[in-house]
């Protein structure tokens, strides 16, 4: 089997939403620092707005030309990712603080 390839647009976008995910959850859970849902809260409305736009580049630069782009359309699916991470992170927050 061929290794998987992604686009390095897609791929920087994923790897970088999900560190800096990451990295303010764990700061969080270490901390219990109110502020840190603040911050958490407005870092995924950027990243979600960010990954959509990524998203759809990455979709439209597949579906234009689909024999020569299939790291494009791998990427859309990475980044289709962040989604379930996501909502792991919510409730991972929302155990935390109740």
């Amino acid at each position: 089997m061929d290794n998987i390839k992604f686009s390095s647009e897609g791929k920087t976008a994923f790897y970088l939403s999900f560190a800096l995910g990451t990295l303010i959850l764990i700061s969080f859970l270490l901390t219990r620092r109110e502020f840190l849902l603040t911050i958490g809260f407005y870092y995924v409305l950027a990243a979600a707005v960010i990954n959509i736009i990524v998203f759809f580049y990455e979709l439209t630069l597949f579906i234009s030309n689909i024999a020569d782009n299939k790291p494009h359309g791998n990427s859309a699916v990475l980044l289709l990712l962040n989604i379930p991470i996501s909502i792991i992170y919510f409730l991972a927050v929302i155990n935390c603080i109740s």
